[in-house]
């Protein structure tokens, strides 16, 4: 056999060894994928599970609130937690400035979610709206009791919204982005700022409790969280779906699918332990495109949105009557 015979014979394998690897990691990129696809839409809530939510927001807000006691005799472990993550985050400082970067210090701005109300002194013309009873009393400012999925305000009543770490605890977040942007006046903007892609493994502490706690299906588990969490994994999870989730945005208003959560209410281990849903972003912004509005700080191309914390600035854009 010639030289060149033999260089066309390695070549052929190499190239077919290439290919083999080239077909293995499709394979797997669609089977991640479709393991972690958003099949969940809005779905009605039976009467526990909403009383479990509210109890729970209930509770976590109700010891006193006053400066003289220790942390200890009033600060819950879910405040806690929920306070070194807004300082983490500068999520005041963000607020803030979108406020002033769209004029909204003196217009009507609400804030969805609004727990205890550190962020009621942003704006003058401000109004906080929140599920838990045991937190007016922590307000100066208006104050509405009621849920993010039906509120109790007319059509077109802020020219600016919020919400920060709110839609990932929503039982129905599609009917929650319907209210927000209805309550919302044309031109009005949002300033949406959820925990994305919660994990699954977050509501029983996986990530920081020891093998120990677990039964070997557990050991399993937080085993493969690093892999699970690993920049290479979330791109083969999110991406393609991404791609076809913008396909079908193309063809009109989209349905906001995301993955259910099982909630933890009894133990706070971590950061969205207590979440019922996994939104990605992605998907939230093709929600509110798919409508007519305009994402201001979204980058092209989008399927590359980050999949952590990163806040959606929507223009909300209403069709003439």
């Amino acid at each position: 056999m010639t030289r060149i015979g033999k260089y066309w014979i390695a070549l052929k394998r190499v190239t077919k060894a290439a290919l083999g690897c080239t077909l293995a990691a499709v394979a797997c990129t669609v089977i991640v994928a479709i393991i972690h696809f958003p099949y969940h839409t809005d779905a009605p809530l039976t009467r526990i599970e909403l009383e479990a939510a509210k109890k729970y927001y209930t509770e976590a807000y109700a010891q006193p609130g006053l400066e003289s006691q220790t942390k200890s005799e009033y600060e819950t472990e879910y405040l806690r937690v929920a306070r070194a993550a807004a300082e983490e985050f500068r999520i005041e400082e963000q607020v803030r400035a979108f406020v002033q970067q769209f004029n909204l210090n003196d217009r009507p701005v609400l804030e969805i979610g609004s727990g205890r109300g550190y962020l009621q002194d942003v704006a003058q013309n401000y109004t906080g709206l929140d599920i838990s009873p045991s937190v007016a009393r922590f307000y100066h400012k208006k104050f509405v009791l009621g849920s993010a999925t039906a509120m109790p305000f007319p059509d077109n009543s802020f020219d600016g919204v919020w919400s920060i770490w709110v839609f990932e605890h929503v039982p129905n977040p599609e009917q929650a982005l319907r209210e927000a942007r209805r309550v919302t006046r044309d031109k009005g903007v949002l300033f949406l700022f959820p925990a994305w892609n919660c994990t699954p493994w977050a509501a029983e502490g996986y990530a920081v409790r020891p093998y120990s706690d677990f039964n070997w299906r557990g050991k399993l588990i937080k085993a493969s969280i690093p892999l699970r969490s690993s920049q290479s994994f979330v791109v083969m999870s999110l991406v393609p779906t991404r791609i076809a989730r913008s396909v079908v945005a193309r063809f009109g208003p989209t349905s906001l699918r995301y993955r259910r959560l099982t909630p933890n209410y009894e133990k706070y281990w971590v950061n969205d332990s207590d979440a019922v849903n996994s939104i990605d972003g992605h998907e939230a912004m093709l929600w509110f495109l798919s409508r007519g509005d305009e994402c201001l700080n979204c980058v092209p191309p989008s399927i590359f949105l980050p999949a952590g914390s990163f806040p959606l600035i929507i223009r909300v854009h209403k069709p003439a009557q």
